[in-house]
């Protein structure tokens, strides 16, 4: 088969997907197997979600509404924004696709942190584009490096906040320092997918700052707090003249009907995002406890996730914690190669991780 491709686009790989639940019991026969790698909610999706969800399920043979004018109105009034400044994607992914795809061409710059979330580069580099990728200081986005990578060849600055896979927070004052000193023609793409777990006040927060004069875009998902990443819902919050650009390039369907329903009845259930947030802090203390017993360095997150220094090869950890059922992910990828991820799970779980990496561990 000979096939044209561009070089731009051989030259991406793939993105590495968390180790499914499925395959893990397929290979090794363990019925009981506990994920914790993909930073997932627990509890599952929203009561409310799953009676919407079960109730549309006759409806699937109609084509959902191309614009998602229940969900968008609902999202208007949750953020307090006019209706025409949201655009909904099928997850953070499609957004980012999105924006790569209407703004970034051949020749062009976007910046972003390293190591961060894997699908900037794989987005910016599909539109022919340059990823201009800055260290992370002490773990956190450098946004001060961020100023001094920009160009007059730079369009897109991606702040993953807090970042993925460090857990770490922009600050409130550095990021208006920073929207002070970025160029106006700069789009500033603010990922916000687990916004909903931090904690400390001092956590920048895009969507205080829009309505400004510069070109900010704020992405949320119903993937994590929201339990719906299964069904592959998002959003972003942006300017009126950027979100009319972006649906030039949107898909006319691009979020199913059933993720439609089931984010308006999740964004419903504020007592369900409550327990899930409430469920986040309280597990992350009990490992942070359990760690601190056994004398493990760890690093605290404003996520539902955070990173453990095992200070040995993390790969050989990660296949150990296999043979226990259980699924971590492992930071090697991410050049941190004594480093593993993981998620907050349900209580029982959390205990059942701390067991099983003692055991591995000695």
């Amino acid at each position: 088969m000979k096939l044209t491709v561009p070089d731009y686009i051989l030259s991406i790989t793939p993105y590495p997907p968390g180790k499914p639940v499925e395959e893990l019991q397929r290979e090794t026969g363990i019925e009981r197997t506990i994920k914790l790698a993909s930073n997932e909610n627990p509890l599952g999706p929203s009561p409310l979600a799953i009676k919407a969800i079960q109730a549309a399920t006759g409806r699937v043979h109609r084509y959902p509404d191309g614009g998602g004018y229940d969900l968008v109105q609902r999202l208007s009034i949750h953020h307090k924004v006019d209706p025409r400044c949201i655009v909904l994607g099928n997850g953070s992914d499609d957004m980012i696709s999105m924006l790569t795809r209407a703004f970034l061409q051949k020749g062009d710059e976007a910046i972003a942190g390293t190591p961060s979330f894997l699908m900037y580069e794989i987005m910016v580099r599909s539109a022919g584009a340059t990823l201009i990728q800055v260290p992370l200081r002490e773990l956190a986005i450098d946004l001060d490096g961020f100023l001094k990578k920009i160009t007059p060849k730079t369009r897109m600055v991606f702040i993953c906040n807090p970042n993925n896979p460090t857990g770490m927070a922009v600050n409130r004052k550095a990021f208006e320092n920073f929207l002070s000193e970025v160029p106006p023609n700069v789009v500033v793409v603010m990922d916000e997918a687990y916004i909903e777990f931090a904690r400390e006040p001092s956590v920048a927060r895009g969507m205080d700052y829009f309505g400004g004069d510069f070109p900010l875009v704020e992405l949320r998902t119903f993937s994590k707090a929201y339990g719906l990443a299964g069904l592959r819902v998002g959003y972003g919050v942006m300017p009126k003249e950027i979100a009319d650009i972006i649906h030039r390039v949107r898909q006319p369907f691009n979020v199913n009907l059933l993720a439609q329903l089931g984010a308006v009845a999740a964004l419903e259930d504020e007592a369900f995002l409550k327990k899930t947030v409430r469920l986040t802090h309280d597990g992350l203390d009990y490992l942070y406890n359990e760690l601190d017993k056994i004398g493990i360095t760890y690093f605290p997150t404003q996520t539902n996730f955070f990173l453990i220094d095992l200070k040995k090869n993390a790969d050989v950890v990660f296949q150990d914690l296999l043979t226990h059922g259980i699924i971590v992910r492992s930071m090697s990828s991410y050049d941190y190669p004594t480093y593993i991820r993981i998620n907050v799970g349900l209580p029982e779980e959390n205990r059942l991780f701390i067991e099983a990496l003692k055991k591995v561990l000695s």
